[in-house]
């Protein structure tokens, strides 16, 4: 996995830190990183903003990768979010090794490190409520005070923290607590709960375990147990440091234990990525799933029609920064653009059809035409469309009374149909009800073929059609962006796009496209680059997504 810019990595202020250590021989020169999700959700491109630091880091210094599942809070985790993160990593490129883990893996280690920090007088067991202890914690400008419980002695501690594994008490009974500092300026440093009793079946572990370990301990042990050198993580994290260095120094069984360092966030403009957001939209319906191609996940880019080579190239082109950046959408969907260019093929769709019939072709003739795959890559050769009396072309190429400046067909206006022929519109039929109009009439000069040196007269307009006996029929999707940029609305449900999604199941397209497989990427002349879709796609039916129209507006 690479950024997609000729494995060209800007330095940054992450790279420097990492440049110091080595030069200073901490470590032993080595470079070890990781990206730990919790199995509670599925990856967003905030997600693989962190995964793409984390990675890049691993290959910019020949070092190593892990992937490790958090897992210790089994009322939110699944074995569905695990094997779902497992598989859109694999997709953006990463390669892990034989490094897989989990937090879970350790549980009797770190049960036995908190043991050690209770015979040390470093951790108690507490009695509070959750409310309680958030009453005693104090407020970002008001100490904390002591909790009742905190001066158990060693033997007290350790006989209650074990009757708690043993499932001896009722959940939220008990907390194991750290034993810091109730009055630090730190909130988390205000004696954090390190154990929390939950009778809840984990997906990995079962029953075994009725106590669960709180993230801000497992996560520092986890990273030292592994041989992390560089924890990095994103920004909200920085004020958890504290924490992290102070469990791993009062465990004390590890000789270099590992560095957290924080980079900013990444965020899209009108994209929400907080998993909460996230999953009430799905749960409340809003959205077709996680994999919805509104979704800002990787299951939703990816249906939607995005590579990962333009995913890590947008990821690439953003940097790294200690301040967390709002970024334009566009910028993600020119990476695509440049992505896509040279490797999907042209396309004729007609997504909202007009019959056209000329007149003076023969009746029952068909004729196969030549036709280029992608005029900016011609290796990619020619492909034989097929030309008949009957075509459609799309509605808003024809106008009966257009405006100036309008160079598409309208009455006694001729224009080429690329690779084909020049036609000229002769008589316009209308429904008798309605007065919409339902078919027009051409006629064809035989000598305009393209392809073969014509050089007689011009025309201003060239538009796109397909053979009306040979087109595939499909359903087609119009994405637009899920969210409206809306500043006064603080709810994200009112600032819902009611066109960020429009269905055609009305769509022609040429004949080749009926073959095309799920997730194969086209680019529909004049419409934008298309992906067949995964989920609705069958034996009957043929789905197309919009992935990117063809306009970069990014600038």
């Amino acid at each position: 996995m690479n950024n997609g810019n000729n494995d060209f990595v800007p330095s940054n202020f992450i790279h420097r830190i990492i440049d110091k250590d080595i030069e200073e021989g901490i470590y032993g020169g080595r470079v070890h990183t990781r990206f730990p999700p919790e199995p509670n959700g599925y990856l967003h491109i905030g997600s693989a903003y962190a995964i793409n630091i984390n990675y890049t880091i691993k290959e910019k210094y020949n070092g190593k990768f892990n992937l490790r599942f958090d897992d210790t809070d089994p009322k939110k985790e699944d074995v569905e979010y695990v094997n779902a993160i497992i598989e859109d990593m694999k997709w953006l490129g990463c390669d892990w090794e034989d490094r897989l883990f989990y937090a879970s893996d350790y549980f009797e280690a770190l049960y036995e490190y908190a043991v050690k920090l209770i015979k040390k007088s470093k951790a108690y067991v507490c009695d509070l409520t959750a409310e309680e202890i958030r009453e005693y914690r104090g407020t970002l400008t008001e100490p904390g005070k002591d909790s009742p419980y905190r001066n158990r002695t060693i033997e007290e501690n350790l006989d209650l923290f074990e009757r708690m594994k043993n499932g001896e008490f009722p959940e939220g009974a008990k907390t194991l607590r750290a034993k810091i500092d109730m009055t630090s300026p730190n909130t988390n440093m205000r004696d954090p709960v390190l154990y929390r009793i939950q009778y809840t079946k984990h997906y990995r572990t079962g029953d075994k375990w009725c106590i669960y370990p709180m993230y801000d301990y497992t996560h520092p042990i986890s990273d030292a147990l592994e041989n992390i050198t560089h924890s990095l993580c994103s920004i909200e994290f920085l004020n958890h440091r504290p924490l992290y260095d102070w469990v791993l120094n009062e465990i004390d069984d590890f000789k270099t234990p590992p560095k957290q360092r924080e980079f900013g966030r990444m965020s899209l403009k009108g994209v929400v990525t907080s998993k909460r957001y996230l999953r009430e939209m799905v749960e409340g319906g809003y959205v077709d799933g996680w994999d919805d191609p509104r979704m800002p996940t990787l299951r939703g880019l990816r249906r939607r029609g995005y590579t990962p080579e333009a995913v890590r190239h947008f990821l690439g082109e953003i940097g790294i920064s200690k301040d967390g950046s709002l970024v334009d959408g566009a910028m993600l969907e020119h990476s695509l653009r440049n992505d896509l260019k040279l490797k999907a093929p042209r396309r004729m769709a007609v997504l909202q059809p007009l019959k056209l019939v000329i007149t003076n072709y023969p009746e029952g003739q068909v004729e196969w035409l030549d036709a280029d795959n992608n005029p900016e890559n011609p290796e990619m050769g020619t492909r034989k469309i097929p030309f008949s009396r009957e075509i459609y072309i799309e509605r808003e190429d024809f106008m009966e009374d257009p405006p100036k400046k309008f160079y598409r067909l309208f009455p006694g206006n001729e224009v080429r149909l690329r690779h084909a022929y020049f036609v000229k519109c002769e008589k316009v039929i209308k429904d008798d009800k309605t007065g919409e109009v339902v078919e027009i009439h051409c006629t064809y000069d035989p000598e305009t073929k393209s392809g073969t040196g014509f050089t007689g007269r011009k025309v201003k307009g060239t538009i796109h059609w397909v053979s009306a006996s040979h087109a595939v029929k499909a359903e087609v999707r119009l994405y637009d962006n899920f969210l409206l940029d809306k500043e006064d609305k603080k709810d994200w449900k009112e600032k819902i796009n009611p066109n960020s999604l429009i269905i055609l199941d009305d769509c022609y397209l040429e004949p080749s496209l009926g073959e095309a497989s799920i997730e194969d990427k086209f680019q529909f002349l004049r419409h934008g680059y298309f992906c067949v879709d995964s989920k609705y796609t069958s034996n009957e039916k043929l789905v197309f997504n919009r992935a990117v129209s063809l306009k970069d507006s990014y600038k």
